[in-house]
């Protein structure tokens, strides 16, 4: 960890904790720079890939057919045409929809290989919760792009009819973490089908890239590397923690870590956007402000069309970027990928930004609530507002979360809020309807409900019996290994 994070004798017990929660260790002589938005990105990923002399590996859950689309796909092709190597994987889910095997056809004839991510199969009736989230570009082992962006025109947003561009976040990267994502695209490459050649390997440069030290956490279902680390840069932040999420649906135990955090002195905020592309998700998210909000944390919802970005900045020292969402999708289902950099001079960068975005958010606060008659509050005649947080770090946490809160006050008061409203009923009336139409429509129609249940069951016995007989054969395969060892 960096110096500035940790005190000299819990420097490597910092360091060690670190690496075993993201299961990815510190590379040092790194270049970092900060994209924000699309057309940065895109105008940076294009170059790059028409300047490529050996391979070019793209790794993006969405991939639409689009002007944006096309003109990353004929760069490929010329890529192609001139003998550099394209590999491209692409999410099944979240490109359908959005393009077609068609699409791709003109890549493939010139030489470039396409391969999709988790497609219906079967024998693996639930695989399609796994999704490739990542958004990678690699090329030639020397440039290394890691971003919240897909390659779709819809998040350079629609000047014809007002609509603003997307906010979104990414990296552009040089140095030794480029060879740690190209390992995380073989992966992935080698997760859908046979795996790619070895690259060929590049003589040590003779100066580094840059003084960055940073991690590269490729996370896979199930592993919950970057759960692991939010939750532990939630504990040991000092001073601040800036939120950004597209997609927040906090669970209890990370809820629980933010809410301790804030009542610890620690200034923990959370940007979201005020209106999403999934508003269902934006329902479910603005379900969980209360609790933040009780406990200390402030909240702001993002004005423009769409806040996309997955960041996070820790005491102005350490900074997060890449594909996570703060969900459980992300924690423990999809296939991540995202750079935790341990560098002053880039987290400020990116706290600056943070603050810049801020100026376009609206704060959600808590009602005052009116004063009533209290056992605690009847001599004191004092207005009764909420419960006072209970620091947790003694003398000097107590000292720090009153500055906190006058300081919070302030802030709030200088900028657009808005109080929240009832975020509780919503969910439930919406539910209500949804179940009751249901009832109707299954005492009215009952093969209309029937039918559907009948296929869902049919699909599922299939399933299960394809990976039984698979699982089975298997098994006997290994028997007839084990009973006949080859001969010399």
């Amino acid at each position: 960890m960096n110096p500035k994070l940790a005190s000299a004798p819990a420097r490597l017990l910092a360091e060690q904790a670190l690496s075993r929660a993201a299961g990815a260790p510190l590379l040092g002589g790194n270049a970092v720079e900060l994209l924000i938005d699309a057309a940065a990105h895109y105008d940076a990923w294009l170059t790059a890939i028409r300047g490529a002399r050996q391979r070019v590996l793209l790794e993006n859950y969405i991939i639409r057919d689009d002007a944006v689309g096309r003109e990353f796909r004929d760069a490929l092709v010329e890529c192609a045409k001139r003998g550099v190597r394209v590999a491209v994987v692409y999410d099944w889910l979240g490109c359908k929809g959005q393009s077609r095997d068609s699409f791709w056809r003109p890549l493939r004839a010139a030489g470039g290989e396409v391969r999709a991510f988790n497609p219906p199969q079967l024998g693996q009736p639930f695989g399609w919760i796994s999704r490739d989230h990542r958004k990678l570009l690699v090329v030639d082992g020397v440039h290394g792009f890691l971003s919240g962006v897909c390659i779709s025109q819809k998040w350079l947003g629609d000047p014809a009819r007002g609509v603003a561009p997307w906010r979104d976040t990414g990296v552009a990267l040089r140095g030794p973490a480029v060879a740690e994502m190209e390992h995380a695209f073989a992966e992935s490459w080698a997760n859908i089908g046979s795996p790619l050649p070895p690259f060929p390997t590049r003589p040590e440069p003779q100066e580094p890239a840059g003084s960055v030290a940073l991690r590269v956490i490729a996370t896979q279902p199930a592993t919950a590397g970057m759960y692991r680390l939010d939750q532990l840069i939630a504990a040991m932040a000092k001073r601040t923690l800036w939120l950004t999420d597209a997609y927040f649906i906090g669970i209890a135990p990370y809820v629980q870590a933010l809410a301790s955090a804030a009542r610890d002195g620690v200034d923990v905020r959370l940007l979201v956007p005020g209106s999403s592309d999934i508003p269902a998700v934006a329902g479910m998210s603005r379900s969980g402000y209360r609790p933040l909000l009780k406990a200390g944390v402030r909240v702001f919802e993002w004005n423009g069309s769409m806040l996309h970005a997955k960041t996070a900045v820790a005491d102005k020292l350490w900074a997060r970027v890449g594909s996570s969402n703060l969900n459980v999708a992300s924690w423990l289902s999809n296939r991540e990928i995202d750079v935790a950099v341990e560098d002053s001079g880039f987290a400020r960068q990116l706290a600056e930004q943070y603050e810049r975005d801020l100026e376009h958010a609206t704060e959600i606060v808590l009602a005052p609530r009116r004063w009533r008659p209290h056992r605690d509050h009847v001599q004191s005649k004092v207005p009764y507002t909420q419960p006072r947080p209970r620091p947790m770090g003694g003398s000097s946490g107590r000292a720090a979360a009153g500055a906190l809160r006058i300081a919070n006050t302030v802030g709030a008061a200088l900028t657009d809020r808005r109080v929240l409203g009832d975020t509780a009923s919503g969910p439930l009336i919406t539910g209500t309807l949804a179940l009751t139409a249901l009832a109707v429509v299954g005492f009215l129609w009952p093969a209309v409900i029937g039918w559907p249940l009948g296929a869902v069951a049919a699909w599922l016995a299939l399933n299960f019996g394809v990976r039984a007989w698979r699982l089975r054969r298997r098994f006997r395969q290994r028997a007839v290994e084990l009973d006949d060892p080859p001969q010399d």
